[in-house]
């Protein structure tokens, strides 16, 4: 049986609110902003810290860390830059935090590189969502974003992600192999979630569950020391 959801997506495309419907209608943990907070406890540096680990950071990879720190946008959570440190140690961090969840299991996890990390557990099923630009940047707006600001985020934030992940995780974003599913939302969240759990229902019947194609094959998350 599946006991874990991981949810990748494009910004905007509305993939933090199927993961919460898929945690509601499962009955199981959302792993979100919880887990960022999860992420920010374990770090626990003071500003004095911070401020001597970015002298060492590339400004693009300290940008970049903040776009992996905050997770999801649709839902972001106001970090102050005292709490971003350098993407290495970001990414052993979430590393940690993310195996540790799966291991109790029964989550729905949000980005992170989740599925990466998790690429190899049999119980673990990996979702992809995407969208046309236009549905993405009018879910935003509807999220009380400005039109400028929603379709500059659109047009902007996949970039930083696919660089992020190409650099720490060895792989193009998104790496189609590592997915069960790829889903357009433009239909809706709903219909987003229906899909998602016919399709996890299906797979469990047939017995045809552990990891899909050949993401087993891909090389381990990078550990850097700064």
């Amino acid at each position: 049986m599946f006991r874990i959801i991981t949810v990748e997506r494009e910004f905007g495309a509305g993939g933090s609110l199927v993961a919460a419907e898929l945690a509601r209608r499962k009955g199981w943990q959302l792993l979100d902003q919880q887990l960022t907070c999860e992420i920010a406890k374990l770090a626990a540096l003071d500003e004095r810290d911070v401020a001597r680990r970015e002298e060492k950071c590339d400004p693009l990879l300290h940008r970049l860390a903040k776009v992996f720190w905050r997770g999801s946008y649709e839902r972001s959570l106001p970090i102050s830059d005292d709490k971003i440190f350098g993407a290495d140690e970001l990414v052993s961090l979430a590393h940690t935090v993310i195996e540790n969840k799966a291991r109790e299991g029964n989550c729905v996890i949000v980005g992170r590189g989740a599925p990466y990390i998790l690429r190899a557990r049999p119980d673990a099923f990996h979702v992809f969502i995407y969208g046309t630009r236009e549905k993405k940047i009018h879910r935003l707006i509807k999220l009380k974003w400005s039109e400028e600001e929603a379709t500059e985020m659109v047009d902007t934030i996949d970039r930083e992600r696919a660089a992020f992940v190409r650099r720490y995780f060895n792989a193009e974003w998104p790496c189609r192999r590592l997915y069960h599913l790829m889903l357009n939302s433009d239909h809706g969240i709903r219909h987003t979630t229906d899909v998602i759990l016919a399709t996890m229902e299906s797979l469990e019947r047939q017995g045809n569950m552990g990891p899909p194609g050949q993401s087993a094959h891909l090389e381990p998350v990078r550990q850097r020391t700064v």
